[in-house]
């Protein structure tokens, strides 16, 4: 396990960096990966859930949930600075928010199943 931490600690860092630096540049700027901005949250967010459970699998599950809930919201607050041509939204957080609760379902499933060999 310890193995997998080593691991996937610089992944969820490297994940959590791309999707805020993503969000934040201007909308002409920022990479497209789906055709649905929800999409790409979704995508974004279940990602995080998924190698922060792994990462960091002492932590609370509400409190990794609540703490990635926090940053769909930072997100959505920085993206309402006009400067950025970006827009904030609440179906954004909610789509943030949603993923969050199917990565962290996974990463628990999975840590079950690691731990049961």
């Amino acid at each position: 396990m310890e193995f997998l931490r080593r691991i996937v600690k610089p992944l969820f860092w490297a994940a959590l960096l791309f999707a805020y630096v993503a969000a934040i540049l201007p909308q002409a700027d920022a990479p497209k990966i789906a055709e649905s901005d929800k999409v790409e949250h979704m995508i974004a967010f279940v990602t995080l859930a998924l190698l922060g459970k792994l990462a960091y699998p002492r932590i609370a599950t509400l409190t990794l949930g609540l703490l990635l809930a926090g940053l769909g919201a930072l997100i959505e607050f920085t993206q309402m600075i006009p400067a950025l041509h970006r827009d904030g939204n609440i179906a954004d957080w909610i789509a943030d928010s949603i993923a969050i609760v199917i990565g962290l379902g996974a990463a628990t499933l999975l840590l079950r199943r690691l731990r049961a060999y």
